[in-house]
């Protein structure tokens, strides 16, 4: 099978970069041809044999000129010609969209459609919705100016994104997110897609509010490796207990953790209030983002910067339990996930479809995101209850979540044929 995977970032930047590329990988393995499309960049590591790409854009810094932004926001000539150009070299069995929006725009749907027709080829065309740009403009149904849940444009009111300035704080960036949302609706884009991915059954229920949109959904949980993968189940579970070495014990790598983006939408202002609250107890954080410095102002919480590969899941496996405290509705974070395959309890807040990956009083717990009073007293609690923390540990050692493997073979044999 020839499969074409479309995602405006084709170097390591997010979720859904993750996503494509051990996707991708895993295809290969299968003897599944792979190719990649999106934007020239740098540090892009995938490609497509045709050489072809969009011209790098970024929107947050003006490097785009002004007169152009109206237009290639909403839709890119550019980005059309180049696919299709791909398209009629490949012969792609599936093209696989992921995060298209602003950079690449919806033209991409209408090219696959335009090669589809003029070829005779018959295409399936699958989306894999990595945040809400389908049903709010700016993907994330919260507005930024004050951290407010938001569900106004769900049912296409798209002009309470212009009013509330939901892109980058501008009214003229958020109206031409509004239009595009009003634009593709009134054409019914979307219905020329035949499944839409959701990796939350939260993001689903989302989706599903657009009558053209709910016809598409299937709901499939993200894949996560675990400890060892590739081993038996027994070699696994030796991997992981050898990680836990020393952890929860009151050693002096005992601590809780964070990891991920250090910004307010994750929750970060929130768990850093909870840390000055708790002095007696260490916290790590590792990552990266614009809260960094206020990360580093807090006594008790040691930064460790960008962390990844076997350092990571170390880091992981060592922890008495991680929090991931996000006030926005998360879609299906891979942070839950591999902190449970590591065989650590998850702190979890009630928001979005991380909840779901949690199984609360068994893996992990949940509060109320937001809510600092009750995350600290959430964290003191399991800090203080060693045993809890212990029988959390056994727990996680059953949890099951589909590997990048298991994950492939389902999308193949289940949206792809």
């Amino acid at each position: 099978m020839k499969i074409l995977l479309v995602n405006k970032f084709l170097y390591p930047n997010g979720g859904s970069e993750t996503y494509i590329f051990q996707l991708g990988e895993e295809l290969q393995k299968r003897g599944h041809e792979v190719q990649y499309f999106g934007m020239e960049h740098a540090g892009r590591i995938v490609g497509n044999r045709a050489q072809r790409y969009t011209a790098d854009m970024d929107f947050h810094t003006g490097k785009l000129k002004k007169l152009l932004y109206p237009f290639k926001i909403i839709y890119s000539f550019e980005a059309k010609k180049k696919l299709d150009a791909v398209l009629r070299d490949m012969e792609p069995d599936v093209v696989h969209l992921n995060n298209i929006n602003f950079q690449l725009t919806p033209s991409v749907i209408y090219a696959v459609r335009a090669y589809q027709k003029r070829s005779g080829r018959r295409v399936k065309l699958v989306y894999t919705a990595h945040d809400y740009q389908w049903v709010c403009p700016n993907h994330m149904m919260r507005i930024p100016a004050d951290g407010t849940i938001c569900f106004a444009c769900r049912d296409g009111h798209f002009f309470s994104c212009a009013k509330n300035r939901c892109i980058h704080g501008s009214f003229v960036k958020s109206l031409l997110g509004a239009l595009e949302g009003k634009i593709y609706r009134f054409l019914r884009t979307y219905a020329l897609v035949d499944v839409i991915v959701c990796p939350s059954a939260f993001m689903k229920r989302q989706l599903d509010t657009d009558p053209v949109l709910s016809e598409k959904t299937v709901m499939m949980h993200n894949f996560v490796e675990r400890a060892g993968a590739g081993a038996s189940r027994k070699e696994e579970r030796k991997v992981v207990d050898e990680n836990q070495e020393g952890a929860v014990t009151g050693q002096q790598d005992d601590y809780v953790l964070y990891f991920g983006r250090f910004s307010e939408e994750k929750g970060i202002a929130t768990l850093l209030k909870a840390c000055e609250a708790l002095p007696e107890i260490p916290f790590v954080f590792a990552g990266t983002g614009p809260l960094e410095e206020l990360v580093d102002q807090v006594k008790n919480v040691e930064n460790r910067g960008f962390v990844t590969g076997e350092e990571l899941g170390k880091l992981i496996a060592g922890a008495r339990f991680s929090v991931y405290p996000s006030e926005w509705y998360e879609n299906c974070p891979f942070s839950v996930m591999e902190s449970q395959m590591y065989g650590t309890p998850v702190l979890v807040s009630d928001l979005g479809g991380a909840p779901e990956l949690v199984q609360a009083g068994c893996t992990g717990e949940l509060f109320r995101g937001g809510d600092a009073e009750e995350l600290t007293a959430h964290i003191r609690e399991l800090w203080e209850d060693v045993e809890r923390c212990r029988r959390y540990r056994e727990n996680c050692k059953e949890v099951k979540f589909d590997t990048v493997g298991e994950y492939c073979d389902k999308i193949v044999r289940e949206v792809y044929s």
